[in-house]
């Protein structure tokens, strides 16, 4: 049986990228520099609209679990996509990038696969318009329990938590991930997320959970303060391993080896997409390697930072080569 370092449940979506200027832009009725949600209808214009399309598979825990691959970890995903060019397409791509992707497309899916489509214009802001799809109708038929028990770490997406079938999912994967010795645990994703359906996230953190990982905003939400002490607290108390990332101000971790604030080298970024997926794919990978918690911080860092210095949202550089330069390997 396969044994996997690093396992992620989450949405896979084709991101899809077009360049365009701000009269495309306004004729499109794109709002510039947000992303926001978008209906079928809408999605399926806008696609059609892109010139000079490129795409690649993404998605929050998708793009952490690519960076901990390219690091060397052993890793799958487990995500829904619908049959269709789009899905057949990143199926494809999360193999040709070493990632187990056990789900294979779904015949007659239920909605079309899901994309991110991305316009860049030539000042460098991205207008991202996201049709959710089929992504976010994973259930726990789609989490094999072969790949869930044989994880060592288990990363859930907390996009996934506004519907039951997903909340019943992530229980099911936690407890067939730890049952085995493994560890669990979810990036947050959202506060908004976290608003709609607090309890419950609360519950799957006390209950079923090793370690979360948010911002601020996120971690703040899970107890409605505006104090983050009192939020870091109230969480550590819930669960073994928190790690709150803040921006500029670098990442507080709390765990049984006490608290630890790791500062960050600030730098101007050319593109901050992915700047958190890919501190969690550094931060991981440390913790699989069974580093401490500050190394594993500022593996974070070193990936994250990597992320942030050209467009896109996965690794180009050689991430484990500039954690050797920076003395964590």
């Amino acid at each position: 049986m396969t044994q996997y370092d690093l396992v992620g449940i989450g949405n896979a979506v084709v991101d899809v990228i077009s360049k365009a200027d701000d009269n495309f832009l306004e004729l499109m009725g794109i709002e510039k520099g947000i992303m926001q949600l978008v209906e079928r209808e809408r999605g399926e214009v806008l696609y059609a609209a892109m010139d000079g399309r490129v795409q690649t598979p993404g998605g929050s825990v998708a793009n952490t679990i690519a960076g901990a691959g390219a690091l060397g970890l052993k890793t799958a995903f487990i995500g829904r996509v619908h049959d269709d060019a789009l899905g057949r397409f990143y199926a494809g791509a999360m193999l040709d990038h070493g990632i187990a992707f056990p789900n294979a497309p779904v015949p007659g899916g239920e909605l079309p696969t899901s994309r991110s489509m991305i316009f860049v214009s030539p000042d460098g802001e991205r207008s991202m318009n996201t049709y959710l799809g089929i992504s976010s109708e994973v259930s726990s038929d789609d989490v094999p329990e072969a790949v869930a028990a044989n994880a060592k770490i288990m990363f859930l997406e907390g996009y996934l938590f506004d519907k039951d079938k997903g909340k019943t999912a992530f229980m099911e994967a936690a407890r067939a991930c730890k049952s085995s010795g493994g560890r669990a645990g979810i990036a947050i994703s959202d506060p908004f997320c976290v608003e709609r359906h607090r309890a419950d996230f609360l519950r799957l953190i006390g209950d079923e959970l090793d370690y979360v990982i948010g911002n601020e905003a996120e971690i703040k939400s899970l107890f409605e303060t505006n104090d983050l002490e009192e939020a870091l607290n109230k969480t550590a108390q819930l669960c073994p391993l928190v790690v709150c990332t803040r921006s500029g101000d670098g990442v507080t971790v709390l765990s049984n080896e006490g608290r630890v604030d790791v500062p960050v080298d600030q730098v101007v970024p050319v593109d901050a997409t992915g700047a958190g997926d890919q501190f969690a794919a550094g931060f991981l990978f440390g913790l699989a390697q069974g580093k401490d918690m500050e190394t594993c911080a500022r593996m974070g860092h070193v990936a994250g930072g990597e992320v942030i210095g050209h467009i896109g949202p996965r690794p180009q550089a050689d991430v484990a080569e500039l954690m050797r330069g920076k003395g964590l390997l």
